[in-house]
């Protein structure tokens, strides 16, 4: 029996990096897991048989969790396939990094929408379910970036500073039906984005962290299975850095 045995949890962003990560993480404690891309259709088609593998309800939805009337659409089609919904994680999220000076009104709005009010889309459209069942788990994934901001990120830390307060508002509404939710804040993860940069810039980054190392995508999905199960029972409307002591 894993620790997530018989739950269902849906997570949105999950055909790469640390989505993805998830739910295999998900899967492997035996949750039925819902997911959601948007561009990378082959890889959702590919994840979808990857989680089915464990013996456990895997779908895939190409959905836009920023676009309020498709997030609704969404939950609403993962209760009807899946008879529920348990765990929710908001873990979409791009970056569109400048500058303040030079940063457009349209890098500003699309951070917005697609990192911060993606979250209140589908925590609105999950709540009605969870407070019927009088149970669940909300995860929404900032960045360690929206506690201490990083120049270059203005957009970027706005909307994962946004998340934390908005977790720590629905973790005060929803308590007292046994709903909790909290956020995950990770450091610097090493996934197939970074793969993408230069060598000496990751290393220099690594070097700066005081375990020596980047993170990697399994161990904020270890975090998000704690969250999820009923070993976090009592902990709602915090934030859980997993950074390396990156910032503490």
């Amino acid at each position: 029996m894993g620790l997530l045995s018989g739950k269902t949890a849906l997570i949105t962003g999950a055909s790469k990096g640390i989505g993805r990560a998830i739910a295999i993480r998900y899967a492997e404690e035996g949750a039925n897991v819902a997911f959601t891309f948007l561009s990378s259709i082959e890889k959702g088609q590919a994840l979808e048989a990857e989680l089915a593998a464990f013996g456990i309800k895997a779908k895939g939805y190409r959905s836009d969790a920023s676009d309020f009337k498709a997030a609704e659409e969404l939950v609403n089609n993962v209760i009807a396939d899946f008879g529920g919904l348990d765990i929710l994680i908001n873990n979409a999220g791009i970056t569109r990094d400048n500058l303040l000076m030079r940063m457009t009104e349209e890098a500003w709005d699309e951070i917005m929408n697609v990192n911060l009010k993606s979250c209140f889309n589908t925590v609105k459209a999950a709540t009605r379910t969870m407070m019927k069942a009088k149970a669940g788990s909300i995860i929404n994934m900032t960045s360690v970036v929206g506690v201490k901001g990083n120049a270059g990120q203005a957009n970027y830390a706005a909307s994962k500073a946004g998340i934390i307060g908005f977790s720590k508002s629905v973790a005060l509404e929803l308590g007292s039906r046994n709903i909790r939710c909290n956020a995950i804040a990770p450091g610097f993860i090493e996934t197939e984005m970074t793969e993408a940069l230069d060598e000496k810039t990751v290393q220099g980054w690594r070097d700066g962290i005081p375990m020596k190392r980047g993170g990697k995508p399994e161990e904020v999905a270890n975090a998000c299975v704690f969250l999820g199960s009923d070993m976090s029972s009592y902990i709602s409307g915090q934030v859980l850095h997993v950074n390396g002591a990156m910032y503490t």
